[in-house]
């Protein structure tokens, strides 16, 4: 059912003050890194899951316990090791002793909550990773012919450090495509360095209240799904999407030589979700072309699949996706 202009207008300022909301709680612990933070409550806003990258220290496990505690959501964490097994993620099938019979009774893993946050998600065998598949996409979990559904919403959050290599087991592409954004949080300022000793090397610690609901996520997302788009800029978007297939007509010469596959559907379809959601907080009801070209790399960065010669010369996908767009505008 569309919208009448005046309940349009009402649904779009409540996700604006919602959003500065959970921002503003969110910032009473994190130092700096506003764009990072406003893109990782973008995409859970937009129902997707992100992927963080980046070296130890710079508050990645931080960032992602200081959201959920402003969101009033159930939040596990997983620590990833190589020894980690799909059952410990999902659950699995215990023997329970029931009035003197034995039963085999569905035990659930913690993955059975709101957010989830895999830390260091690439530690972990391809197997284990793999037991995130589902959940990610279905919002189910299957153990023994039996599916489980999870609670809504639903995201994972995952960090990575993107250096180490020694006992890391780089995510398929199958997964990674499952990440509405892929972020890469950058090192802080002089004085962002100097705030945090200040916010965490005394006795007192901030206190993070719980500002959204589970409820306010799905009404927010309703909002975002109801913004319009022209059929131009959704043109637009596809078009951007395309040219990072080598064999478009319209690929740019970056992408010809350096990329082997380029992105899925799934990217138009983060681009369209997070676009819709920029739009929104820069006060407009439509989608402009800046929108979609703001969020094109996060949304695809990692849905790009280098070739040989693009990995032997340190090409990276960012700047093959900058390309594109400069291509096409």
């Amino acid at each position: 059912m569309t919208l009448t202009a005046e309940a349009a207008h009402q649904s779009a300022e409540d996700f604006v003050t919602t959003f500065h909301r959970i921002r503003e709680e969110v910032s009473k612990f994190i130092v700096g890194q506003q764009s990072l933070m406003e893109d990782v409550l973008l995409a859970i806003l937009c129902g997707g899951h992100v992927l963080l990258e980046g070296v130890p220290g710079l508050g990645k496990t931080a960032l992602v316990h200081t959201i959920s505690d402003a969101l009033h959501l159930d939040f596990r964490r997983i620590q990833f090791t190589p020894d980690l097994l799909p059952a410990d993620i999902v659950g699995t099938q215990v023997l329970m002793d029931r009035d003197g019979s034995k039963v085999l009774e569905f035990q659930q893993g913690p993955v059975f909550c709101n957010i989830l946050l895999a830390d260091e998600i690439n530690r972990a065998t391809p197997k284990t990773q793999s037991a995130l598949l589902e959940t990610m996409q279905e919002r189910s979990v299957t153990v023994a012919g039996e599916t489980h559904p999870l609670d809504s919403p639903f995201f994972v959050l995952a960090t990575q450090n993107p250096i180490e290599q020694d006992g890391t087991f780089p995510l398929p592409e199958a997964q990674l495509d499952r990440f509405f954004f892929k972020l890469l949080v950058d090192m802080p300022t002089h004085d962002e360095f100097s705030e945090i000793l200040n916010r965490t090397g005394g006795n007192q610690q901030p206190t993070i209240e719980p500002v959204a609901s589970g409820d306010d996520m799905h009404r927010l997302g309703h909002t975002l799904r109801e913004v319009p788009i022209d059929e131009t800029v959704q043109d637009y978007l596809v078009r951007i999407v395309r040219a990072t297939h080598p064999e478009n007509e319209h690929a740019p010469e970056p992408v010809k030589k350096f990329v082997r596959h380029g992105a899925s559907p799934r990217g138009a379809q983060a681009m369209l979700a997070a676009c819709r959601g920029r739009a929104l907080l820069d006060g407009r009801y439509h989608v402009a072309r800046e929108d979609v070209a703001a969020v094109a790399v996060p949304a695809l960065r990692h849905r790009l699949i280098l070739s040989f010669e693009g990995e032997a010369e340190g090409i990276r996908s960012d700047g093959v996706i900058q390309s594109v767009i400069e291509h096409l505008d």
